[in-house]
């Protein structure tokens, strides 16, 4: 199972969680503080233009009329406003709500820049203040498990081909929910191929697993691998214009309802 980024991932998430008023919070990278306009908390995360992280960390910045890319020792970084993701060294890391763009800047989260760069993100409860250390930036390369990209991407091609890409990453969600449960196989395969009570996936006995991937299967397989979750710990789910889901709707939790399929616990 491929998951070198996740802890550095919730860790950076967590250290700047902590709930505190915007107007008392700062950002900083390097120890330099930024301007209101450079860099905010919004929601309880901290934001910073890339134009702001160019500035201060010495990286190039670039725009092409529609992505911005953002380069430094190690790493190529493109941000697309919009789009839910962000791709840095042939990693595909997830952006909830998409790339924001704020007076004509691009805009990403600490927490995010902070796995992509492989820097440490810290917060200082005393000043309100989150800072991003780029002098010890490492960043990582993609390093997918193949066998569980090749798996992964194929499940959620063939169970939801033309959901929105939040409902593609559930639906990997709960593949690798099973496979972190210790009542599943502890593979991506193995969990796919599953009929201990009989078949698991449908695409497993229409033989619709086997089909190619689409381009956004493969794009939500790997933002899977990366730690994105849009289901939470489901570990079940179904399409209500397919199937009736009857155990599942009254043995298991409700979790969520993403596209056309409804998750539970």
């Amino acid at each position: 199972m491929y998951r070198p980024f996740r802890t550095l991932a919730a860790g950076a998430l967590l250290a700047i969680s902590l709930s505190v008023p915007v107007s008392a919070a700062q950002v900083s990278v390097n120890g330099s503080t930024l301007s209101s306009q450079q860099g905010w908390v919004e929601a309880d995360r901290s934001q910073i233009t890339l134009l702001a992280l160019s500035q201060t960390a010495g990286c190039s910045l670039s725009w092409d009329g529609s992505a911005a890319t953002l380069s430094g020792p190690g790493f190529t970084l493109t941000a697309v406003p919009g789009r839910e993701y962000i791709q840095v060294n042939g990693r595909c890391l997830y952006v909830p709500g998409g790339v924001q763009c704020r007076q004509g800047h691009t805009v990403l989260p600490l927490a995010l820049l902070s796995n992509a760069l492989g820097c440490p993100l810290t917060w200082n409860a005393a000043t309100g203040t989150a800072d991003l250390d780029t002098a010890y930036a490492r960043p990582p390369q993609a390093n997918y498990n193949s066998e569980d990209l090749y798996w992964l991407s194929r499940i959620i091609s063939a169970e939801s081909r033309g959901e929105p890409l939040a409902g593609q990453i559930a639906v990997g969600n709960v593949v690798l929910n099973r496979v972190e449960s210790s009542h599943f196989p502890n593979s991506v395969q193995e969990v796919v191929f599953d009929d201990r009570y009989a078949i698991q996936f449908e695409p497993v006995s229409n033989g619709t697993i086997y089909d190619e991937p689409t381009s956004s299967a493969v794009l939500a397989a790997k933002l899977c691998l990366e730690g994105a979750n849009t289901a939470g710990k489901s570990l079940y789910f179904f399409a209500p214009a397919l199937s009736a889901g009857s155990w599942i709707r009254s043995s298991r939790t409700y979790c969520t309802t993403i596209g056309c399929h409804r998750f539970y616990l």
